[in-house]
């Protein structure tokens, strides 16, 4: 099995960051198809029954549990990319997926939009990332998964109702499969890292390890050990944007969760680089719509005593 640095995990899974979504439990009918469209991340948990993709799911690579010795082995089944429940899949949304059922099924599907520092993800991940028995492997989010749209006509909308419970959720299950996929012998060898372009995934770790450095283009240029103009074209290219509102970005994802561990707004703000309270309170609300004062407010209300 791969060999997987737990400290490179642990950077991957800290991009990642559910922006808008929602989640919502469905009877799949036998014979009825389900598609899910490209652009978005589906996260999906079957339930009950079992279910075929189209195309195959079992194209990216599998894990499997045996029930009865507990032993982990990369394999498939005998029927291929047939997914039982207990089973978890997500699709990065590249290409159209079907999902259909001979018997029926119940499933958990989740379709989810990452914040902007995550799509990098996209890069470090298969088309689609499958764990079977990742109710064995990851029992906790395994429940959680059950327990989004907990009734078929219940939809865990991150786009009203309760936005960050329903954030939490899907973020939760979604860095277990991960985790699960990594950990336990998917991963390429020498996963995460960008073989593509060393110099820049120097610059993004060093960005997302010290998000509240002065950062410059001229400083993050000598970092990549490239010059200013080179530097700044080859970061837009790759990631669409300026690395000015890259950084930005990560602060504001770093200070979601210093927000929700209950730290103090001035605490955040000055650990982040920010010159005045009053200047992250408006980076804060422009990303997220709200104040760092009431987002913290909302997680300390909703999160379980």
């Amino acid at each position: 099995m791969a060999n997987i640095d737990p400290a490179a995990l642990e950077r991957v899974l800290s991009w990642i960051d559910v922006r808008v979504g929602a989640g919502r439990k469905l009877v799949l009918a036998a014979g009825e198809l389900l598609p899910l469209a490209p652009g978005a991340v589906w996260l999906v948990y079957v339930v009950g029954g079992s279910v075929h993709g189209q195309p195959p799911l079992s194209q990216a690579c599998s894990l499997n549990v045996d029930r009865a010795s507990r032993s982990l082995a990369l394999s498939t089944r005998p029927d291929g990319e047939r997914l039982v429940e207990g089973d978890a899949f997500l699709t990065l949304g590249l290409h159209p997926v079907a999902l259909s059922s001979e018997a029926g099924a119940s499933l958990m599907v989740a379709e989810l939009h990452l914040s902007e520092t995550a799509t990098m993800v996209r890069d470090l991940l298969p088309e689609f990332v499958t764990v079977t028995d990742f109710a064995g492997l990851e029992p906790a989010a395994a429940a959680l998964a059950r327990t989004i749209g907990s009734e078929p006509s219940d939809a865990c909308d991150l786009r009203s109702g309760n936005p960050l419970i329903c954030r939490m959720m899907a973020t939760t299950v979604l860095l277990s499969l991960i985790r699960a996929w990594a950990e336990n012998g998917c991963a390429p060898t020498g996963w995460p890292a960008r073989s593509s372009d060393p110099f820049l995934e120097r610059v993004l770790e060093a960005i997302h390890e010290t998000p509240g450095r002065e950062w410059t283009v001229s400083s993050l240029a000598s970092l990549g050990a490239m010059s200013r103009s080179v530097f700044a074209e080859r970061f837009r290219s790759t990631l669409g944007r300026s690395p000015a509102s890259y950084v930005t970005e990560v602060r504001i994802d770093a200070a979601k969760r210093m927000l929700e561990a209950g730290r103090p707004v001035s605490e955040v703000s000055r650990e982040l680089g920010y010159g005045s309270d009053e200047g992250f309170s408006r980076a804060f609300r422009r990303h997220t719509g709200m104040t760092p004062s009431a987002w913290r407010a909302e997680y300390r209300t909703l999160a379980p005593a």
